[in-house]
């Protein structure tokens, strides 16, 4: 029978209180992975708005690490690592990237190669965990975040935006975003994210971030504002323009310059805070917890299954035999 723990004050100082800096050490010489990728038809600026995000030039767009490298127009996946150092905290970065997703002329089952690469990630996570002498730190490359690019079309979701989020929503943390919401007015963008969150409860999408037990009253309300952003509307750029004599990220128009960190002009600050500074180690932890999770308890079912399948038809043979043996006997006393 467990009893109820009973409070106490220790009568000196003991220590245990510095755990928390002990972990601290240990994870920074870890280092954290993070592990993200990008879903949408070329020309949005998916590449632009990873760059913006880490304040780093980490790839060119399109897909490629160099100006050189040919632009590809096939679905694929492209997976780019990268270190980024702030403050002696070391951030291991994935980017997967998927070139010429929805620029076919025929995109049916273009989302295959997504779910396939999300879904590989976790069975080989799973493998390298059952094994006999496994790793002491597991390499993860499990998806964290999908971030999906929205053609800022103004009239909705294309059907092929439908069939695509309700895959990946199964199985990742799926973050929408208007891509280039610069190429329209501020009223036609609160329409446009109006028409796209009706369309969202609609399909009944599993949006990150979720509702949880584990939340606590502050949490669940930073969450309910931000599901209020989602999809965010943002900008990308890597080139500073001089607002109010300060260099800041943004661009040049004939109407005059946008600020990529003013909330005013876009989402990106939201954005970029919630992946972040907020929600980066929730997005990791429901990476592992949820979708993994799920992952994971199917396909040990499935195991278990087969396993007895296997013994009930070993069973199912050997009576057989057996039965025949005897059949057999009993027509040679005959």
């Amino acid at each position: 029978m467990s009893s109820v723990p009973v409070s106490i004050a220790p009568m000196s100082h003991v220590g245990f209180d510095t755990i928390t800096q002990q972990i601290e050490r240990r994870l920074l010489k870890r280092g954290f992975q993070f592990n993200l990728m990008v879903v949408g038809a070329s020309g949005l600026g998916k590449t632009t708005l990873v760059n913006t995000i880490f304040a780093s030039h980490l790839t060119e767009s399109s897909g490629r690490v160099s100006a050189e490298e040919n632009i590809t127009r096939t679905p694929e996946i492209k997976s780019t690592s990268h270190e980024i150092y702030e403050n002696e905290v070391r951030l291991k970065l994935n980017i997967i990237d998927t070139p010429g997703y929805g620029d076919q002329v025929n995109n049916e089952k273009c989302w295959e190669p997504i779910v396939k690469y999300i879904k590989d990630q976790h069975s080989q996570y799973l493998r390298k965990e059952l094994t006999a002498q496994r790793e002491k730190h597991l390499v993860d490359t499990r998806v964290h975040c999908v971030l999906f690019f929205i053609q800022p079309n103004g009239h909705g979701l294309r059907p092929l935006d439908i069939v695509v989020l309700k895959k990946i929503c199964e199985i990742a943390n799926v973050v929408p975003v208007i891509a280039k919401s610069d190429s329209m007015t501020v009223e036609e963008r609160a329409d446009f994210k109006q028409v796209l969150q009706a369309e969202f409860t609609h399909h009944n999408f599993r949006l990150y971030p979720y509702d949880s037990t584990d939340l606590d009253d502050e949490e669940r309300y930073i969450n309910s504002q931000i599901r209020q952003l989602i999809p965010f509307a943002i900008i990308g750029s890597e080139q500073n323009v001089i607002v109010d004599g300060k260099a800041v990220r943004g661009r040049k128009n004939r109407w005059g310059i946008i600020n990529v960190e003013d909330e005013t002009h876009c989402d990106f600050s939201y954005l970029r805070n919630f992946l972040i500074r907020t929600h980066l180690q929730d997005l990791i932890d429901t990476t592992a917890d949820t979708h993994y999770e799920t992952f994971r308890s199917k396909q040990l079912l499935a195991l278990k299954e087969n396993a007895n399948n296997s013994s009930t038809n070993a069973n199912t043979s050997a009576s057989s035999a057996s039965q025949h043996a005897g059949t057999q006997r009993l027509s040679g006393v005959n």
